[in-house]
């Protein structure tokens, strides 16, 4: 029984420090405020994850989800990257400012909905960019979704147990 909370309080300090690392660039994530001017919008979408990303040439690299920061909406670093990947491949995480509005899905699905969001926006504003985020498979949206259950079945494809007698 003892091993078993030392085991367990080892995996909640790995936990910890895997949550401290930081995302490859220096930009500060926390920032929030209210975006004016012109601003391109485009549709992002992954599995039931819809984002509604508008784009603001003038900026600082701040991104605000839902009215929140991204470190905030965002709190595991796996999605983190997946949602700013375009802007660390295309290097325009300091020089553009996103305002973005998500619905449906979980976190993954957002965070890749956001990611082909920003991957459009960032062809829109400079078409030169669409060999490199091509070549990363950011551009082509990733249609895969739950199946449906079908009558007669346990799920969508899962039939019962067959019985001889």
């Amino acid at each position: 029984m003892i091993e078993e909370l030392d085991i367990l309080e080892q995996v909640a300090e790995d936990n910890k420090i895997q949550e401290d690392v930081k995302v490859e660039d220096s930009t500060d994530y926390t920032l929030t405020r209210e975006f004016s001017g012109k601003y391109s919008v485009m549709i992002g979408k992954r599995k039931t994850a819809t984002s509604q990303v508008r784009l603001y040439e003038k900026g600082s690299g701040i991104i605000v989800i839902n009215g929140q920061a991204l470190d905030v909406y965002f709190t595991v670093l796996a999605h983190r990257a997946a949602a700013i990947q375009p802007l660390l491949t295309a290097g325009l995480q300091k020089s553009l400012d996103f305002s973005v509005l998500v619905s449906g899905g979980g976190k993954a699905g957002q965070a890749d909905a956001i990611a082909h969001g920003i991957s459009l926006c960032l062809i829109k504003l400079n078409e030169e960019l669409k060999p490199l985020l091509k070549a990363k498979g950011l551009i082509t949206r990733d249609a895969r979704i739950k199946e449906r259950k079908k009558p007669g079945l346990k799920r969508a494809r899962r039939a019962p147990q067959w019985s001889k007698r």
